[in-house]
């Protein structure tokens, strides 16, 4: 199924662009204004057809994301196919424009601003206005987008796949051969049904309502929440959008984000923890206990479940969840691994599940944690991994934690010859 999923996702992404190679191969444009005018069209139905793709992909159907990778794979492939779309369709009007310029300025400005019966036209320029509305703010010229509000602004991609729709589905037969119609249906209904799932249909049938247990101050700033409500499949390492009901949270009550599990597949309930951030997370290390919430999920796949050959993991702050996950999971299995965790904190009041990691490592055979510290050894280097795994270099490397560290660890381990491909990194970033 996984193969069979990823077969029709490249196909798709892959489809827009054979549908331009093949009119080009029908009949080469014959003049400069020609060529202008086929990459007009060109732009806009490709652009077109990898926003619907992009949009299908933010279905979020859990235990989906595992065909293509997991969800953060997932959702790297929708913001490229986004991006680049979004780079398509800004240039659609102006090369249409522009193929007009030796027909003289009337005919530009006609093709840019027709007449306001030209509903097909002004469709297309409604679409893209609320594209920039909705997709501007991801881009980092603008800024770190305000997590809710980037959310919230991107409900208007509804709007914009009904315009253009009107748009692309009257003009498409302007490439020849016709830009396969039914295929266009299909990508269309498929995306419509996604953007509806995720809308409406996934808070009643994908979420789970569960009680807050417990909260467990692990830390300045650090809770672990515990969860009781119906059982839940997930492998170790995995993560869940986490919504708090608690009325009398400031902020934050009604909001879903993004947390690893840190509690195993074999425990009855589940665990999440949460390090103060922001504002909703902030509210969050004043959570009540007795109050509801719910989870959507599980997603990932970071940590495979199963654990065959020598492993190097390196987490740091509330990085380290989806490593405490698995090494949970450790405890109700008899097999050995052979797993070397270097735990990076900035001091020891920072490494707060190191004395349970430790303890966990006692028993498993295979498993050993090599805790660095930021204030007493600098940062971390090569010699340190040196040092307590002489054999990392061939090792496959899971990093999980805030982006310096995640940047410095792929900066050694790459300086060292390890192969990108052994490289797996995680960040919670606009999920």
């Amino acid at each position: 199924m996984f193969t069979l999923v990823r077969l029709v996702t490249f196909t798709l992404v892959a489809w827009p662009l054979a549908v331009v190679a093949a009119d080009l191969y029908a009949g080469a444009p014959a003049d400069a204004a020609a060529w202008l005018r086929w990459l007009g069209r060109a732009a806009g139905l490709v652009g077109f057809a990898w926003f619907l793709l992009a949009m299908a992909l933010s279905a979020r159907l859990p235990r989906f994301d595992l065909a293509l990778g997991g969800l953060l794979s997932l959702w790297r492939m929708h913001h490229w196919l986004g991006a680049f779309s979004f780079v398509l369709l800004l240039m659609h009007p102006p090369l249409l424009a522009l193929a007009n310029v030796p027909a003289g300025p009337q005919a530009v400005l006609a093709t840019l601003l027709p007449s306001l019966d030209a509903w097909t036209v002004w469709s297309g320029w409604a679409a893209l206005l609320f594209m920039m509305l909705f997709l501007a703010p991801s881009f980092s010229f603008f800024g770190a987008p305000h997590y809710q509000r980037w959310k919230l602004l991107h409900r208007f991609s509804g709007a914009v796949l009904i315009l253009a729709l009107l748009h692309a589905l009257a003009l498409a037969g302007l490439l020849k051969p016709a830009a396969a119609g039914w295929v266009w249906g299909v990508l269309a209904a498929v995306t419509a049904a996604a953007f509806l799932w995720r809308l409406l249909l996934s808070r009643w049938l994908s979420r789970r309502q569960y009680r807050i247990s417990r909260v467990n101050a692990l830390a300045p700033r650090v809770v672990e929440i515990t969860l009781e409500g119906p059982p839940l499949e997930y492998d170790p390492g995995q993560f869940v959008y986490f919504t708090p009901l608690d009325p009398s949270l400031p902020v934050g009550r009604g909001e879903e984000h993004p947390y690893s599990l840190v509690s195993a597949p074999h425990e009855p309930d589940l665990r999440i923890a949460i390090k103060e951030l922001g504002d909703a997370s902030a509210a969050l290390m004043q959570v009540k206990e007795g109050t509801l919430a719910t989870v959507e999920g599980p997603y990932g796949r970071f940590v495979p479940p199963q654990h065959e050959g020598a492993a190097l993991w390196i987490g740091g702050g509330i990085g380290i969840t989806p490593f405490v996950s698995v090494a949970r999971a450790f405890t109700a299995q008899s097999a050995s691994v052979d797993v070397h965790l270097v735990y990076c904190a900035n001091d020891t009041s920072r490494a707060y599940y190191l004395a349970e990691l430790e303890h966990i490592a006692a028993r498993q055979p295979g498993f050993v944690v090599h805790p660095h510290y930021f204030a007493e050894q600098g940062a971390l280097s090569a010699s340190f991994l040196e040092g307590c795994t002489a054999d990392y270099r061939q090792r496959v490397c899971y990093v999980c934690g805030p982006s310096g560290l995640l940047n410095l660890a792929e900066t050694i381990l790459t300086g060292e010859g390890v192969s990108r491909r052994h490289i797996h990194m995680e960040e919670f970033n606009l999920l």
